[in-house]
């Protein structure tokens, strides 16, 4: 399970990296290949989602997979929404997914067992 939250870091960790270069690049160009810099960096959020869950699916955490593909749902929803009720769904699509993520977060912290507590607090 530790190898999985490595993994988890690192590709949170590059996704929020490549979003914060693409806004930089912002400042010099406010389009990449003719689209707004927003965007591009919202499409990174919504694919760092998606390959956390993923990642989550490959190890056997179904109930991470479902909450993180949720949320990288809920960005594409809001991407590419027409109308309001699209847009609308894609925002309530995010926040029962973060609600969710944090709430198993909260539990398998909580079951964690102590050696891999000490071992993850070990420098």
């Amino acid at each position: 399970m530790t190898d999985t939250f490595e993994a988890q870091g690192a590709v949170i960790g590059i996704g929020l990296l490549a979003a914060v270069l693409v806004m930089g690049f912002g400042v010099v160009n406010e389009t990449i290949a003719g689209v707004d810099t927003m965007v591009v960096a919202m499409w990174i959020f919504a694919g760092t989602f998606a390959t956390i869950s993923l990642l989550h699916a490959a190890v056997g955490q179904y109930n991470f997979a479902w909450g993180h593909g949720g949320a990288a749902f809920g960005w594409g929803l809001v991407l590419v929404g027409s109308s309001g009720f699209q847009t609308g769904l894609g925002l309530l699509l995010l926040v029962l997914s973060g609600g969710y993520i944090a709430l198993l977060s909260r539990r398998s912290e909580h079951a964690m067992p102590a050696a891999d507590i000490e071992q993850n607090n070990a420098p």
